[in-house]
């Protein structure tokens, strides 16, 4: 376990335990030192309780990471909560998490993630203050999506010449509240899209009311296109797929999008822009940080705005040293994380 911290330079690791109403949570809390950390709470089924605690560490060094190169005063961490077999009662289990929250002392703040909703935060708010993204304030994905929106723009302009989207194909991978909300942005600037998701479901409605084509999951990654967009689960592009994309950049709303750093250097010997994820994906963090610190929504706009700028300057740089983004906006973040 300490090996595990040590390798990620995470801070605290804390398990919460109520078998009442079976909570079994991790909080991964990476770096405080530019302030609390603030990252989602997921509730997911896990193979294990390793497989639990790897992911709460992963995600949260990510999350470090994206509040440093979206200014913000946050550090990272994120939460996860092993949905159990069976459970009596789903606002018990979230109340309980709000307890273990509250006894961290304001270190960490939660917010939604991955099978998590405003509801469920309303159930924490009950028993902490450190919480965001309740029901009364608003869901942050359509926030993700604009700055995933931007990131695309200055992506296009940075390796094909051009910021307008109108003729582009763009393949997006997963059609959560992300991507659809992606998907009609994108088919609203023009852009052609390619769609695959589980759900059958979404994906009907996505070829009815945006004009997309379907194409299933495994064949999507190889698809001739302008854009990638993975907006599903991570790990997306790993030594099996790397080699089989088609595609002139890979910009998108998942975590943790690359299965290692060499991912990075492979896309780049490629010719492959890759949009570091959690600088394009910062969108929702900025919603949420900012909404619970008290600023407007004008000031919440100006600052999603920044997201391609920040971009913009990262590829600037990693063409400059010939180096991967993924490897500049790295050591851009530690900079600001560590020092230096």
């Amino acid at each position: 376990m300490f090996a595990i911290m040590e390798n990620a330079r995470l801070e605290e690791l804390h398990l919460a335990c109520d078998p009442h109403s079976g909570l079994r949570a991790i909080v991964a809390i990476h770096n405080t030192r530019l302030g609390p950390a603030l990252g989602g709470c997921r509730y997911l089924a896990y193979a294990d309780e390793d497989s639990a605690v790897r992911d709460a560490v992963r995600l949260a060094r990510g999350m470090s990471y994206k509040a440093a190169l979206a200014g913000l005063a946050l550090g990272g961490g994120k939460a996860v909560i092993m949905r159990p077999p069976h459970l009596d009662s789903r606002a018990a289990l979230f109340e309980a998490f709000g307890r273990a929250v509250e006894n961290l002392g304001g270190r960490y703040i939660t917010a939604v993630d991955s099978g998590t909703s405003g509801l469920d935060m309303d159930c924490i708010a009950r028993h902490t203050r450190h919480v965001t993204s309740t029901s009364a304030g608003g869901d942050p994905s359509p926030h993700t999506a604009l700055g995933v929106l931007a990131g695309i723009r200055a992506t296009a302009l940075a390796r094909l010449g051009s910021d307008s989207l109108v003729g582009l194909r763009v393949a997006i991978q997963g059609l959560g509240h992300v991507g659809y909300a992606l998907a009609e942005h994108l088919r609203a600037a023009g852009a052609e899209l390619l769609v695959s998701d589980v759900d059958a479901g979404r994906l009907q409605l996505a070829v009815e009311q945006l004009g997309a084509r379907a194409v299933e999951p495994e064949a999507l990654l190889g698809s001739p296109c302008d854009i990638l967009t993975p907006c599903g689960l991570g790990g997306a592009i790993n030594p099996q797929t790397v080699d089989r994309l088609r595609c002139a950049a890979v910009a998108g709303a998942a975590n943790n999008q690359l299965d290692s750093p060499e991912m990075g250097d492979a896309l780049a010997e490629r010719g492959i822009l890759y949009a570091p994820d959690y600088v394009i994906n910062s969108g929702g963090l900025i919603f949420v940080a900012l909404q619970h610190q008290g600023h407007s929504g004008a000031e919440i706009a100006a600052h999603l705005g920044r997201i391609g700028a920040r971009l913009t300057e990262i590829y600037a740089e990693a063409e400059a040293e010939r180096r991967s983004p993924a490897r500049v906006a790295d050591d851009l973040a530690e900079r600001l994380i560590y020092g230096g």
